[in-house]
């Protein structure tokens, strides 16, 4: 896969991370195979963020957006990608977001 896209929120507390893993398990029940595979997870300095392998990283964000939405988290969520060997994020979500970065 050439791209890792992120998925990221911000964390307010533990409770969180259980909203995470159902996140993480209901994208990677949804997630065609055609665009990519869910590559874990991680959760701590104050955001978790879901890692996307994908060689087409708008239409993962798509169908991220298509199985998440119903959380009400997705309003929170911010979305890049970059290339699998590279550090540069190319920002998805929101399209007002100047900077991004995993902690």
């Amino acid at each position: 896969m050439k791209y890792i896209l992120v998925l990221q929120w911000p964390v307010t507390s533990e409770a969180d991370f259980d909203a995470l893993i159902s996140m993480e398990d209901l994208l990677e029940a949804d997630l065609p195979d055609a665009h990519g595979f869910v590559d874990g997870h991680d959760f701590d300095a104050g955001e978790m963020n879901i890692f996307v392998h994908t060689d087409r990283p708008l239409e993962a964000f798509q169908d991220a957006m298509t199985s998440l939405r119903p959380d009400p988290r997705w309003v929170g969520v911010r979305a890049a990608y970059r290339p699998a060997d590279g550090d540069r994020y190319v920002v998805v979500w929101p399209k007002t977001l100047e900077v991004f970065s995993v902690s």
